[in-house]
């Protein structure tokens, strides 16, 4: 059995306690072991600050460009065996795991090719200089600045290879040096990640370190140049807000957490459209992939009264078709889900949201003698309103059809009653309506994606995370917000005013006519 090391302070950390043990959930074959007991936290805190900051500053935006360019690459060249790993472990299909993967080597690509535009220094105009005297002698000009402290990346067990990628690309362009912490159940796509980051020397030490288990207590040892990144359950999130790092010293947090995601089908969709077909295809799409478990797959699916029945038999249709059982078989198209743990927590919501609905397909009862495996189950609102719905996700294969009048303002009102959401997706060639829509649920959602007719060709599905775009989302979402392009720097960045001579600022600081700093 692997027992999976950390790597701290410039040396790989073998854990002094008992590992949590890590499983195929396809097989239930104990795999590796995980643990961080032992690790002086403090050191690694200090580590970060006094040696991986300063090496990263001591380059600039387009140096840390070229080093992303280069992990990209290292990482790729093991992604057969990283497919492999992720298979194994996080019970993936081939198809998921090279999602995982391949989204994590493409978004620090995306990164190194935005930075590349950027200059080779440690600081970023804001905006357009602004005159704040009688006469433009007196200039103002708002810079971004890299923080002098450390990037605490926690990570969720579904995407460990693209969910660590996302979050280093932003801190390390910034020029902020990450501790990365995987989620445990599927920390062997991580491991391996760590290791080839390590053993690549492309970055300068202390730049990147890696915990394999508890953190301990790493965020006593946090201040307010420090800041930590968090995607995981609301649960999870709240108890982290309350710690004194962040209530006392005011160190940054941010959040992805729990999303209830909808997609809406508009009441004059015909049913021989290019839009019903796209519909359909990427509900399935996200309702399968990775088992159901991503944070942007769709949850509630609203359906105009009259097309309910012929929503219900096309997805029955494209559902019915997947094949589920252990990834090893080329021949499945769904694995399990991550852990015991999660198989437990998807059959009791999916027994929940059945009480008020009826069952088109799937549901919580075994489909395997061994295993994780969970039906790819849809269920029909009996009341559309029922709270549970609006409340409870399964993180799992599992979506519920919601009937409704086909009124925009209805369709705005039940999307909006989950409280905040990462993605919606708007079906429709009805351009008012869709507008209608979009401006009415866009307070409540980090993304919404627009289908039609013209963009059915083109379109990925709404769980397809695309670095130039924005991802996170408020209110149960967590509040956070990521990537977007350049705009997931700022997280990791102070934005300062400076007032003075305008000679002085705009050769200083002001913006380079021929470069871009906002996207």
């Amino acid at each position: 059995m692997t027992t999976l090391t950390s790597y701290v302070c410039g040396a790989w950390h073998e854990g002094q306690g008992t590992p949590r043990p890590l499983f195929n959930p396809a097989t239930g074959e104990e795999l590796a072991g995980a643990d961080s007991t032992g690790i002086d936290f403090a050191k690694v805190v200090a580590h970060a600050r006094d040696v991986g900051g300063p090496a990263l500053r001591e380059v600039g935006f387009a140096t840390r460009a070229q080093w992303l360019k280069a992990l990209s690459g290292a990482l790729h060249e093991q992604r057969e065996e990283l497919v492999d790993l992720a298979k194994s472990n996080g019970g993936n299909t081939r198809g998921d795991a090279k999602f995982d993967i391949d989204g994590a080597t493409g978004t620090l690509a995306a990164y190194a090719s935005f930075g590349k535009r950027l200059p080779d220094t440690n600081h970023l105009p804001d905006g357009d200089g602004i005159q704040l005297g009688r006469t433009p002698r007196y200039w103002g000009q708002h810079i971004k600045v890299p923080r002098l402290g450390v990037a605490v990346h926690i990570n969720a067990f579904n995407f460990p290879a693209w969910g660590a990628a996302e979050k280093m690309a932003c801190s390390l362009l910034a020029g902020v040096p990450v501790i990365e912490k995987p989620g445990t159940p599927s920390a062997l796509v991580a491991w391996r990640m760590a290791q080839i980051v390590v053993e690549s020397g492309i970055l300068p030490e202390g730049s990147f370190q890696f915990i394999c288990g508890s953190v301990g207590d790493l965020l006593d040892h946090l201040g307010p140049q420090d800041c930590l990144a968090f995607t995981g359950s609301s649960g999870t999130a709240a108890k982290l807000k309350g710690h004194d790092c962040f209530t006392q010293r005011n160190t940054r947090i941010n959040i992805e957490a729990d999303s209830l995601n909808s997609a809406i089908l508009g009441p004059k969709t015909d049913d021989d459209s290019e839009v019903f077909t796209m519909f359909l295809s990427q509900i399935a799409t996200d309702m399968t992939q990775k088992a159901g478990q991503k944070c942007t797959a769709i949850r509630r699916i609203l359906v105009p009264e009259d097309r309910v029945e012929e929503v219900r038999e096309g997805l029955v249709d494209r559902l019915s078709a997947t094949k589920v059982g252990d990834p090893a078989d080329s021949d499945n198209r769904m694995g399990p889900v991550a852990s015991e743990s999660q198989l437990k927590d998807v059959r009791a919501g999916i027994d929940a949201i059945a009480a008020v609905s009826d069952t088109a397909l799937g549901g919580s009862d075994p489909i395997a003698d061994t295993g994780c495996f969970v039906a790819p189950t849809l269920l029909v609102a009996k009341d559309a309103n029922s709270d549970i719905i609006h409340s409870d996700e399964v993180f799992g294969p599992c979506a519920t059809i919601l009937p409704y009048s086909g009124d925009a303002k209805d369709a705005i009102a039940l999307t909006n009653r989950g409280g905040g959401g990462l993605v919606a997706s708007v079906y429709s060639n009805d351009k008012k309506w869709a507008t209608e829509v979009t401006l009415g649920i866009a307070p409540w959602h980090g993304r919404v994606c627009l289908g039609s007719d013209k963009v059915a060709s083109l379109a990925m599905p709404p769980g397809m995370v695309l670095p130039q775009m924005v991802h996170g989302g408020p209110g149960r979402a967590g509040g956070g917000e990521e990537l977007g392009g350049l705009r997931g720097l700022d997280f990791y960045m102070q934005r300062t005013a400076i007032q003075g001579d305008q000679a002085v600022l705009t050769r200083e600081f002001g913006a380079p006519t021929d470069t871009s700093v906002s996207d």
